[in-house]
């Protein structure tokens, strides 16, 4: 399906020089991604970036009998396929789809040929691992020293960060492979923060009723991938020109 709209529903392709971005349009594809898809497996090259839309997708962390983690969630402010430019080809981790939606797909030769151009993409990209490279970190302190109601305000902060809305579609069984512990620990989490007034709950439907409520609540690990986010990738910030794919 070709492109559909302008590319700037992602934050990273948006921060682009106009010209350049434009050049790039001609070879993004427009996708519907679905809850639960899985769009990179453990050990397997990948043949395109994501640039989501308005989706997310979880990167996990996966060991041997099959269990997972996540280590770390892309929306609309990143791209999925960072082994692709780093050199690795393929990853250790899975990639699914947290939240359907939209997304932009480019052939990951592509943005190898353009991340070697050595300007605009290239710099953006590098800025843009060193961001990611934080939230996994922060995330793996969370898993070793945080609660679980911690952890799990933290996942439905960044959830609805990456959301046009305060509405997420996500299980119990979900919440808790991407957190790596029981479901019975999520279930009683979850049933806190609503009898707390900070969430709603039901069938697998959660709103969020106050942001700010789960913010008083959440460690500083929420905080700390954010604003490292922000000091990279501030729209402010000069951007170098790149020659056209």
């Amino acid at each position: 399906m070709p492109v559909l709209c302008d590319g700037q529903q992602n934050a990273l392709l948006g921060l682009l020089p106009e010209e350049e971005l434009n050049q790039l349009l001609p070879h993004l594809e427009e996708v519907t991604l679905t809850l639960g898809q899985s769009l990179c497996e453990s050990g397997q090259p990948m043949d395109y970036a994501y640039f989501p839309l308005d989706s997310i997708v979880s990167l996990l962390g996966v060991i041997k009998d099959g269990s997972s983690t996540e280590i770390a969630v892309v929306g609309y402010e990143g791209v999925l396929g960072v082994s692709l430019f780093m050199g690795g080809e393929s990853t250790s981790n899975r990639a699914i789809v947290q939240s359907g939606g939209q997304a932009l797909r480019l052939k990951g030769h592509l943005l190898k040929k353009e991340f070697f151009r050595a300007g605009a993409m290239q710099r953006l990209l590098l800025r843009y691992t060193q961001a990611l490279l934080t939230q996994m970190a922060q995330t793996a302190v969370c898993n070793r020293h945080h609660n679980l109601d911690q952890q799990l305000c933290r996942l439905l902060l960044l959830s609805i960060d990456r959301l046009p809305n305060n509405e997420l579609i996500m299980t119990h069984e979900l919440i808790a492979n991407m957190l790596g512990v029981r479901r019975e620990g999520v279930t009683e989490s979850a049933c806190k923060l609503q009898r707390a007034g900070l969430i709603s709950y039901h069938r697998g439907h959660i709103k969020i009723l106050d942001r700010q409520g789960l913010e008083e609540r959440v460690c500083e690990c929420y905080a700390v991938g954010r604003e490292e986010y922000d000091r990279l990738l501030n729209r402010r910030q000069p951007v170098l020109s790149s020659s056209p794919i």
